[in-house]
C-alpha cells in the first residue's frame, strides 16, 4: 500500500508546474481520439446500480463497438423490443500522468447488441479481448452526445463550436475555480 507522501511524490504535488488548461473538443476531434486508443470504460446500470467495466473497441463510422464475451454483465443488457437500445456512457483517455497532459472524452447514447454474424466476424478480426476467451458478443453504441477535453499547457483555447475551456488548477482545487489572493 503506497503512503500518502509516496502518492504525493508520484503525482507531482509540491513540485511547481505550468498551469494545466482544459480545452474543450469538438465532437469531430472527440471522436478522432477515441478511434486511437484501444481500452475504454463502458458504464451502464447493472442491478438497479452503476457499473464501470474497461473493455475494448472501436469505432465503425461514429459508432463506438464494445467487444464482450459469455460471463460478462454486459451480455444481460437488453433494450425493450423495439426501442432504441440502452442509456450508456463510454469513457476513454490517454493523460500522461508524469505531464499531467492529455485528453479524454466521454461518449453517451444508445446501445444495442450486435446481431448481424457478418458484422459480429468483422468486429472480431479488430477488437482484441483483454481478457481470456474470445469475444463472444458485441455492442454498438450509437453517439448522441460527445463531449471531451484536452489537458495543455499554457492558455485556454477552443475548437470552433465548442464551449470557452477552464483552467486546470493545481491538485484539490476545483476544476475552474479562481484562485485566491
Amino acid at each position: 500500500m503506497r503512503t500518502m507522501g509516496e502518492y504525493a511524490r508520484n503525482a507531482g504535488i509540491g513540485r511547481e508546474a505550468a498551469p494545466r488548461c482544459l480545452t474543450s473538443l469538438s465532437r469531430t476531434e472527440a471522436l478522432r481520439l477515441l478511434g486511437t486508443v484501444p481500452l475504454g470504460r463502458i458504464v451502464f446500470t447493472h442491478r438497479a446500480l452503476p457499473a464501470v467495466r474497461p473493455v475494448n473497441h472501436c469505432l465503425d463510422g461514429d459508432d463506438v463497438i464494445v467487444g464482450i464475451h459469455d460471463g460478462a454483465a454486459l451480455v444481460s443488457l437488453t433494450a425493450p423490443a423495439g426501442g432504441p437500445g440502452l442509456v450508456v456512457a463510454y469513457e476513454a483517455d490517454a493523460i500522461d500522468p508524469d505531464t499531467r497532459l492529455g485528453w479524454s472524452v466521454v461518449v453517451t447514447g444508445y446501445a444495442r447488441p450486435v446481431t448481424d454474424p457478418g458484422l459480429l466476424d468483422r468486429y472480431r478480426t479488430v477488437l482484441r479481448p483483454w481478457v481470456t476467451g474470445g469475444m463472444d458478443h458485441a455492442l454498438s453504441l450509437r453517439p448522441g452526445l460527445v463531449t471531451g477535453f484536452r489537458l495543455t499547457v499554457g492558455p485556454p483555447t477552443a475548437s470552433p463550436g465548442v464551449s470557452a475551456p477552464v483552467t486546470a488548477g493545481t491538485p484539490g482545487e476545483a476544476v475552474g475555480a479562481r484562485p485566491s489572493r
